[in-house]
C-alpha cells in the first residue's frame, strides 16, 4: 500500500505571532483580528485557503493596478521637440533595430543619445523587433520621432508590464519567501507582505505611469540578494552584474555587495578558491554582457567600417584625456573606442552635480549656497569624498559582520549615503534605497509596529518628493489613490493614526520621540499639498514649494540613512558588549541602592 504524507498543519496565531504586531488578540475571546485593513483583505486566506490560489489572485490585483495606472500621462506627452522619458525608451528601439551595434552609443547624441548600459540596449533591441513586426512605423529611423499613436502606447505600456513580471515579481516572490523561511515567518504573513511589496506606490508610478523600466534592475538586485540568503554567491553575482549592467544605478548597491562578497571570503577563515570563484564569475559576466558590442567592433574593422568622425561624435574624455595617443589603424582601438565611448555615456560626469531639484544634500545646499560657482572636477572630487564617508561604515560592518540577513539593511544603507550624497542623482533614484527597505517588510517582525511604521514612513516620504515631477506629467491622480491606498492597507497616517495611538502591542509599542519625528514630517507633507494646491509662490521665488520639498525630504530622508544605519549596527552584534557592561554597571548602582 503506498505511504500517505500528511499534509503540513498551517501556523495557528501564537504568543510571538501577536507580538509582532500581525494580529490584534481581543481581550476576553479566544479569537483574534486582523490590526489593519491590509490584514482584513487577506484574511479569509489565513487558514482555509491555499496559497497556490491566493498568489495568483494578488498578482491578477496588483496587475490590474498597474494596467490601469497606465491609462493616464506619461513623461513628454505632446511635448516637444525633445518629449520625454517615453520618447527615449522609443528612440533606443528606434536606432538598436537599424543601427549595427557598433554605432548604437555614437548616433545623434543630442536627441537622446543612449546612455544606459548595453543590457538595456539589447533589451530595447528586442523590444523594437517584436513592435516593428505590429506596426514598422512606431521604429522607423529618423521619420519615428516624436511619434504617439495610441497603438504605440499600449504596446510600451505592455512591454513594461511584461518585464515586470518576467524579473521583478517572480525575484520579489521568491526573495519575500525566501526571508519568512529564515525566521519561520508564517505563509500568510508573507502573503501580507507581498501585497504591501507589490503596491509600492513610488515603484507603480514612476514604470507604470511616468514610463521607465526600472523594475527590470531591481528585478536582478532582488535575485542577487535571494541568492546570496540561499548561500548562492556566484549567482548572486550574476544577477548583480545583470542589474549593473542594465542600469548604473545599480551602483548604489555595489559597495554593500563588494563588501559583503569580502566578508564571506575572509570570515571566518580567509577562503581563497570562493574568492577566486566570485572573481572568475563576475569578470565573466561583465565580458559576457560587453562581448556583442566588442566583437561588433572588431568586425567592422576587419570589414573597413569607419570609426565615427570626432565633429560627429568626438572621443570619449576618457581617451581624449590621457597624456598620449593610441594608433587608431591598430586592431585593439576599435573595441576600447567602444568601451570608453560606452562608459562615458553611462557616466556622465559633464552634466554637472544635479540636473532638476532632488531631495539631496547637494540641492539642498545650493538653495543657500550657490554650487555652481565652483569647479566642476572640484565639486566631483568633493561629492566623491563625501560619499565614501558616509557609506564606509556599512561596507566595514558587513565585511566584519557577513550575516546574509544583514545584507538587505547594509544594501538599504548605502543606497541612502549614495542618494544624499553623490554625483547625478535623479528623483527617481529614491527607488533605490526605499526597495531594500521594503522588502524587509516580509522578514521577522517585518509586519509588527516599529518597522511597518519606519518603512511605511519612508514610502510615503519617498513617493512625496516625486510629486513635482509627477505633476509634470499631469499625474497628480494616479498619485494620490495609488499613495492614499498603499497608506490605508498598511494602516499609515494620513487615513488613519492607530498606528501611533491605536491600542499597541506592549513589545510592539513605538517611541515617544518616533511618535513625533513621523507626525512632525506627515504634517508637514500635508500641510505643503495644501499650500502647493492654494498659495501661488511669489513672482520672485517660483520654485518655493519645490524647494521647500526638497528641504523637507533631504531632512526626512538623512534620518532614513541614519535609522538603516542604526538598525544595522544593532543587528549586527557589534554593541552587544557595550550594551552588556551598560547592563552590569546598572545592576551593580540598583544593588548599591538597596
Amino acid at each position: 500500500m503506498a505511504s500517505h504524507k500528511p499534509r503540513r498543519r498551517r501556523k495557528e496565531d501564537t504568543p510571538d505571532t501577536l507580538n509582532r504586531g500581525i494580529v490584534r488578540s481581543n481581550p476576553g475571546k479566544s479569537n483574534t483580528s486582523p490590526q489593519y485593513p491590509l490584514e482584513s483583505f487577506l484574511w479569509p486566506a489565513k487558514k482555509s485557503v491555499s496559497q497556490w490560489v491566493t498568489l495568483p489572485l494578488i498578482l491578477m490585483v496588483v496587475g490590474l493596478f498597474r494596467w490601469a495606472t497606465g491609462f493616464w500621462g506619461y513623461s513628454g506627452f505632446n511635448v516637444p521637440p525633445m518629449h520625454g522619458d517615453f520618447e527615449a525608451q522609443r528612440h533606443w528601439m528606434e536606432i538598436t533595430t537599424h543601427l549595427p551595434i557598433s554605432q548604437w552609443y555614437f548616433y545623434d547624441l543630442p536627441y537622446w543619445g543612449l546612455d544606459y548600459p548595453p543590457l538595456t540596449a539589447y533589451h530595447s533591441w528586442l523590444l523594437g523587433r517584436i513592435g516593428s513586426i505590429i506596426d514598422p512605423r512606431w521604429f522607423a529611423l529618423e521619420t519615428s520621432r516624436g511619434y504617439e499613436d495610441q497603438l504605440l502606447k499600449v504596446y510600451m505600456r505592455a512591454t513594461v508590464l511584461v518585464s515586470e513580471y518576467l524579473v521583478y515579481i517572480p525575484a520579489a516572490i521568491i526573495l519575500n519567501r525566501k526571508l519568512g523561511r529564515m525566521r519561520s515567518v508564517s505563509t500568510w504573513e508573507s502573503l501580507v507582505a507581498l501585497v504591501a511589496i507589490l503596491m509600492q506606490p513610488a515603484t507603480i508610478l514612476i514604470d507604470h505611469a511616468h514610463f521607465q523600466y526600472n523594475t527590470v534592475m531591481l528585478g536582478f538586485n532582488l535575485a542577487s540578494i535571494s541568492s546570496m540568503l540561499a548561500g548562492r554567491a556566484l549567482w548572486g553575482c550574476v544577477f548583480f552584474v545583470a542589474a549593473l549592467c542594465y542600469k548604473q544605478m545599480a551602483l548604489y548597491y555595489a559597495p554593500a555587495m563588494f563588501a559583503y562578497l569580502i566578508g564571506i571570503c575572509i570570515v571566518p577563515k580567509p577562503n581563497v578558491g570562493r574568492f577566486l570563484g566570485i572573481a572568475f564569475v563576475t569578470v565573466l559576466s561583465f565580458a559576457i554582457c560587453f562581448a556583442p558590442l566588442l566583437l561588433a567592433a572588431m568586425y567592422d574593422r576587419y570589414r573597413n567600417t569607419p570609426i565615427p568622425a570626432p565633429e560627429e561624435a568626438p572621443f570619449p574624455t576618457l581617451i581624449a584625456s590621457l597624456p598620449f595617443t593610441f594608433n587608431e589603424k591598430a586592431w585593439y582601438f576599435p573595441p576600447l573606442l567602444q568601451l570608453a565611448q560606452s562608459s562615458h555615456r553611462v557616466f556622465p560626469f559633464a552634466r554637472g552635480l544635479f540636473e532638476d531639484k532632488v531631495a539631496n544634500m547637494w540641492c539642498a545646499i545650493h538653495t543657500f549656497h550657490k554650487l555652481h560657482n565652483y569647479p566642476l572636477g572640484q565639486m566631483q572630487r568633493i561629492s566623491t569624498v563625501i560619499t565614501l564617508l558616509s557609506i564606509w561604515p556599512s561596507t566595514m560592518i558587513i565585511s566584519l559582520f557577513p550575516y546574509r540577513e544583514l545584507l538587505p539593511w547594509a544594501m538599504a544603507s548605502t543606497a541612502w549615503g549614495f542618494f544624499l550624497c553623490s554625483f547625478q542623482v535623479h528623483e527617481k533614484s529614491a527607488l533605490l534605497p526605499l526597495l531594500p527597505m521594503t522588502i524587509l517588510l516580509g522578514s521577522e517582525r517585518g509586519l509588527g509596529t516599529e518597522m511597518r511604521a519606519w518603512i511605511g514612513w519612508a514610502n510615503m516620504l519617498g513617493v512625496w518628493t516625486l510629486f513635482p515631477l509627477l505633476k509634470r506629467d499631469e499625474l497628480r491622480m494616479p498619485y494620490g489613490v495609488l499613495t492614499l491606498l498603499w497608506a490605508y492597507l498598511l494602516g499609515l497616517p494620513p487615513t488613519s493614526l492607530s498606528l501611533y495611538f491605536g491600542r499597541q502591542l506592549r513589545n510592539g509599542e513605538l517611541k515617544v520621540l518616533t511618535k513625533m519625528l513621523h507626525l512632525a514630517f506627515y504634517a508637514a507633507m500635508i500641510a505643503w499639498h495644501v499650500g502647493e494646491a492654494f498659495v501661488p509662490p511669489p513672482e520672485d521665488k517660483p520654485d518655493l514649494w519645490v524647494v521647500l520639498n526638497v528641504l523637507i525630504g533631504f531632512a526626512g530622508f538623512g534620518v532614513c540613512f541614519l535609522w538603516c544605519s542604526w538598525q544595522l549596527i544593532l543587528r549586527s552584534g557589534l554593541m552587544e558588549d557595550y550594551f552588556g557592561v551598560r547592563m552590569r554597571i546598572e545592576a551593580a548602582n540598583r544593588k548599591k541602592k538597596q
